[in-house]
């Protein structure tokens, strides 16, 4: 193909940045938290987007997420628990994550385990959404089959009139937050030479373990 030849040139040598164990923060989090604050400030488009990966029987599956929340030392999302992935998350509590701020030139990767979160902490963030969101989560039979993007709209305006007049909607029981509690969580900083940082923590008991793979 065409393209193939344009990839294989694409090129881009990394050296904006470098990473060391001795700068990392002990707990992941916080270095989690610095990088975040740090793409945010550097404008990063979608600075909470994430690729979550679960498993569906032998067959890996990978979408991309938004992050809302780390509360009780867990990355919060939140989506459909009757998706496809939430079906997945259902047979397999086992999930990888993983951001990616290209302006930066850095990657963090993260392994875990997920639970649902609080129907309180659901609620409430439910009722934070705008209404149109709120609306669509009502409305969307997630990962299931449509005939039309006709009929997708005509149950969101059946919703829509359902709930005409209702100030506060009620968060539906399909709909709710995850929480991934990290067990192994990876740095990782572009460098020149394709000789790239990378800073792995990985959970021992109580503690943190950090060490410095080869890129």
């Amino acid at each position: 193909m065409e393209i193939n030849k344009t990839l294989e040139n694409l090129r881009i040598d990394y050296q904006s940045a470098s990473l060391d164990i001795k700068d990392c923060d002990k707990d992941p989090l916080h270095q989690f938290d610095k990088w975040l604050k740090e793409a945010l400030l550097a404008e990063c488009d979608e600075p909470n987007a994430f690729i979550l990966s679960t498993v569906r029987g032998d067959q890996p599956r990978a979408r991309v997420l938004l992050l809302k929340g780390i509360h009780h030392s867990q990355f919060i999302f939140y989506t459909n628990y009757k998706s496809a992935k939430g079906n997945e998350l259902a047979q397999n509590d086992k999930v990888a994550m993983t951001f990616v701020w290209l302006p930066l030139q850095r990657q963090v990767r993260i392994e875990g385990v997920m639970t649902k979160v609080s129907h309180d902490l659901s609620d409430d963030y439910f009722q934070k959404r705008p209404r149109g969101s709120q609306l669509g989560a009502i409305a969307s039979p997630q990962s299931q089959k449509v005939e039309s993007r006709e009929a997708l709209e005509k149950m969101f305006a059946d919703t829509e009139l359902k709930f005409k007049g209702l100030e506060l909607l009620p968060r539906p029981a399909h709909w709710g937050g995850y929480g991934v509690k990290p067990t192994l969580v990876e740095f990782w900083q572009g460098r020149n030479n394709r000789m790239h940082d990378r800073i792995c923590y990985e959970k021992s008991g109580d503690s943190w373990e950090l060490q410095r793979l080869a890129p």
